[in-house]
């Protein structure tokens, strides 16, 4: 797996990698962060998988939000502001119905909350979907933006991959300003 993962980069030859952190509460989330932690230095070592070429530079690897606390919190190394695409976000969650409407809701004993009208559901979803601003978030906010936002999406870059420098996260998130 670990090797189709640095074949999948490779020819992607991508900018930006997401996953989440290796210390998720979902195995398959869990173990997804742990192989795409492993990819993070290996894809541009030319001897492994050498049916594909290595990678001249290296991707920025990043993880994206959660809560977990242990061994480490999250740590918001950039913070987006997605204040005017927030209802293209909740489109985006409504369409994964078992997950969002079905699933999560069960095992958190709230399936009960979920409503049943269209409208309603998004404006559900929008609520529970949306975390308290933490003050590590806000800080991040203000850093590259000057002010907070109401909706947000936060990443921390993965310590095994490249470490941009300001001027290059700028290049891959032009909407920072």
């Amino acid at each position: 797996m670990r090797r189709q993962i640095i074949r999948e980069i490779r020819q992607w030859n991508a900018d930006i990698v997401l996953a989440p952190r290796p210390n998720d509460y979902h195995p398959d989330h869990r173990y997804t962060g742990v192989l795409v932690q492993d990819a993070a230095y290996m894809v541009v070592v030319p001897n492994l998988v050498p049916e594909v070429p290595a990678l001249r530079k290296n991707p920025v690897f990043l993880y994206y939000e959660d809560n977990f606390q242990r061994p480490n919190p999250f740590r918001p190394d950039i913070a987006v502001d997605i204040d005017s695409v927030i209802d293209k976000k909740v489109e985006a969650l409504d369409s994964h119905v078992s997950q969002f409407y079905e699933w999560l809701p069960w095992v958190d004993g709230k399936l009960a909350d979920v409503p049943f009208g269209i409208e309603e559901r998004k404006a559900w979803l929008k609520r529970a979907r949306t975390r308290p601003i933490s003050p590590q978030v806000r800080e991040s906010l203000m850093k590259w933006y000057g002010h907070s936002a109401q909706y947000y999406e936060a990443f921390e870059i993965c310590e095994y991959g490249v470490q941009p420098d300001e001027a290059r996260i700028r290049q891959l998130f032009p909407m920072l300003h």
